[in-house]
């Protein structure tokens, strides 16, 4: 299903991605990129006196930064996520794999059929992704492995080589995804020749050409002005520069910083003039930046302040010129759910009561119908809707003590123990 997006062009938030993505219509996004932490065990900040001075984050991560309910309702809703989950070996990357399955759960339901999502990670977590990524959006929609390498000044290391590359987990939603084949202009004629193998000809008007196959057999003329025009093909191995102190236009002292060719062309593969493309994790803003130059719609989201401030400062310097951005805390009310009874309405509480047994979603004890109460799982306030998929039937008792909180704090307070037993 492809709807409009609820939200408009240019849009970007200052808050936890996840009660936003909630909050946006079901597929109303052509293209995510995302650059998440990735569970690499440091703490970054950017330095005194740069463009993005007070941007910090930790990287580090421990069963305390998740809800642990999370677990519980994957292994409810998706078997096979969760069994990847449970695969990992250590507390601290099994609770970094349930922060980003309940985000990546949302991503593919806000992405568009025809829509395309990248994942940018390095060694430390992306054997673990690529398995989460199989199972959330299937491993027939996987594309490709990208492996972004960038030179630099090697060292000789004791124990290994030195890392020169991040890896992009490229997935489409489906086989209807938007592609345009990546391709780099040829250095000159000589690196045409050299990697085509050819041998350059002139016509009797002195124009150059080679011959080329037309298959049958048959070998035509292909004049090198129109040969050199197509470009060159690339593969799943992108050389593209890392941003260095030289940098200065676009470096902007963010921690990891992604260079602007590296995006560019990301957009220009898999995505058309006018698409929206979003990125969760958006930090210094150079998603916006150039899906921006690239006349792509685009929505961005980041918990530090200090975002907002990049995206509006780099796209007025960037265009020279003022950009209509529309900076938001809230969250988005959905407008793709088609009629939604109230929530706690008899024609609710009939469907909850036979789908949990006449059994109060808190402590599990059996009532008549009469004395359970419609109540949300996720919180308004933290993006939940009135869908029938977000409500469950508590007691009395239950409900107070849930009050205006999440289903987590429920369990919490009922002091439950845990399901499982981490390594």
């Amino acid at each position: 299903m492809n709807t409009e997006p609820n939200f408009a062009d240019k849009t970007i938030w200052t808050k936890d991605n996840l009660p936003v993505m909630r909050g946006m219509n079901s597929g109303s996004v052509d293209l995510i990129y995302l650059d998440p932490p990735f569970n690499s065990k440091a703490d970054y900040a950017a330095p005194i006196g740069s463009e993005a001075e007070g941007a910090v984050f930790k990287d580090t991560w421990s069963l305390s930064d998740i809800n642990e309910i999370w677990l519980d309702l994957i292994e409810h809703k998706h078997p096979d996520l969760h069994k990847v989950i449970m695969a990992a070996l250590t507390n601290s990357d099994k609770s970094y794999l349930i922060y980003m399955a309940v985000r990546l759960l949302e991503m593919r339901r806000v992405l568009k059929k025809t829509g395309s999502i990248y994942l940018h990670c390095d060694t430390t977590m992306s054997h673990y992704l690529k398995l989460v990524m199989d199972a959330v959006f299937g491993r027939k929609q996987f594309r490709n492995e990208i492996i972004w390498y960038y030179s630099g000044w090697n060292k000789t290391l004791r124990a290994h080589m030195e890392r020169r590359h991040d890896i992009i987990l490229f997935y489409a939603n489906s086989n209807r995804q938007t592609f345009v084949y990546p391709t780099r202009p040829w250095r000159d004629k000589q690196e045409y020749l050299e990697v085509r193998k050819q041998k350059l000809r002139t016509d009797e008007s002195g124009r150059e050409y080679v011959l080329s196959d037309a298959g049958g057999g048959k070998r035509v003329r292909r004049y090198i002005e129109e040969a050199l025009a197509y470009g060159v093909p690339l593969d799943d191995v992108w050389a593209v520069p890392k941003l260095n102190n030289s940098d200065k236009k676009e470096r902007t002292g963010y921690p990891t910083q992604k260079p602007l060719a590296l995006l560019e062309r990301i957009i220009k593969t898999s995505s058309k003039e006018g698409d929206m493309v979003f990125d969760p994790f958006c930090g210094c803003a150079t998603t916006m930046v150039a899906a921006d130059r690239l006349q792509r719609s685009w929505a961005g989201i980041d918990v530090s302040e200090k975002a907002v401030e990049l995206v509006i400062d780099r796209i007025k310097s960037d265009q020279g010129l003022f950009q209509e951005i529309i900076p938001r805390k809230d969250i988005p009310r959905r407008t793709d759910l088609g009629r939604v009874p109230k929530y706690n309405s008899t024609e609710n509480k009939r469907r909850l009561y036979g789908e949990q047994e006449g059994h109060c979603n808190g402590c599990q004890q059996h009532f008549e119908a009469r004395h359970l109460e419609v109540d949300h799982i996720i919180t308004r306030a933290d993006g939940g809707t009135g869908h029938i998929e977000n409500l469950q039937l508590l007691c009395a008792n239950c409900n107070r003590v849930k009050g205006r909180s999440g289903h987590e704090y429920l369990i919490k307070r009922l002091n439950a123990r845990p399901r499982y037993r981490y390594a």
